[in-house]
């Protein structure tokens, strides 16, 4: 079932909750610039297996409403923050990947990890996307100025060549097809935001000391997107975090090895 919930008074969030009265509930995040979509072979194995999956829309993608601002980590995990509450959920899973991760990271040190149960972090853009003086394994920050001014000038050829370093696994041309329409369904200016959100966002690093819950890492080794070392770094951060690498995954690994990312999700949530 699909419906709004709405996070300000002129913005509204998509929500897709799948299963609603399954017992242990899996709240799914999504990359940038994707849609809760992207989750769909997740959704199919688990539901199958009884769990309730919900599936948000960022503001600014997929479904969602789009403003002009609110695409900092604060605000968007606010908006998790006002789903959550509008659905009275309780002890559930929080699953981010990419920018979504980060936004559960956030959304972790905001809330002090109320109402959460176990978190989930998959090619997490944690602690920091991008390269900076005292952090040395991100990409560059020219690499993201450069998305920005693609975005500007030419969005279909940028998010083309995002989607070609993507995945890993080799896809049909149909699938990508399909990648390359979940990130045109966003706006311009979320896509320019969010990046810029990238640059600005430092805080990260702090968030995740302060995280005590059971925590999974799954992030591909081959990952051209969020570098593999910045898993190793949420590792060192989170203390009660477990690390399984994905030797045939590059950002994709919920599909590049979709039946091992499935299993070990079951695995850690009935663990």
């Amino acid at each position: 079932m699909g419906y709004y919930v709405r996070v300000e008074p002129n913005v509204k969030v998509y929500v897709e909750d799948l299963n609603e009265n399954a017992d242990k509930t899996i709240v799914f995040l999504h990359g940038w610039p994707g849609s809760h979509e992207l989750f769909e072979y997740q959704y199919d194995y688990l539901i199958e297996k009884g769990y309730r999956c919900i599936g948000i829309d960022q503001r600014g993608f997929g479904n969602s409403d789009r403003p002009v601002c609110g695409y900092d980590y604060d605000t968007l995990s606010d908006d998790v923050k006002t789903v959550v509450d509008a659905l009275c959920l309780n002890n559930f899973v929080l699953l981010g990947h990419s920018t979504g991760g980060a936004i559960a990271i956030r959304y972790m040190a905001r809330n002090k990890g109320k109402r959460v149960d176990k978190l989930i972090l998959c090619g997490a853009a944690a602690p920091s996307l991008i390269k900076r003086s005292y952090f040395q394994y991100g990409i560059s920050r020219e690499a993201v100025e450069e998305i920005i001014e693609g975005t500007y000038s030419d969005r279909p050829k940028m998010l083309k060549k995002f989607g070609d370093m993507f995945f890993y696994k080799k896809v049909s041309k149909p699938f990508m097809e399909w990648f390359f329409q979940l990130g045109l369904q966003a706006a311009g200016w979320s896509t320019v935001k969010v990046a810029n959100t990238w640059l600005d966002e430092e805080a990260l690093f702090d968030d995740m000391k302060n995280i005590e819950i059971e925590t999974l890492i799954l992030h591909g080794i081959h990952d051209k997107v969020c570098l593999f070392p910045l898993a190793l770094e949420q590792k060192k951060l989170i203390k009660n975090s477990k690390l399984v690498k994905f030797m045939n995954s590059g950002h994709a690994t919920f599909y590049d090895e979709r039946e091992k990312f499935n299993e070990e999700l079951v695995r850690f949530i009935e663990g």
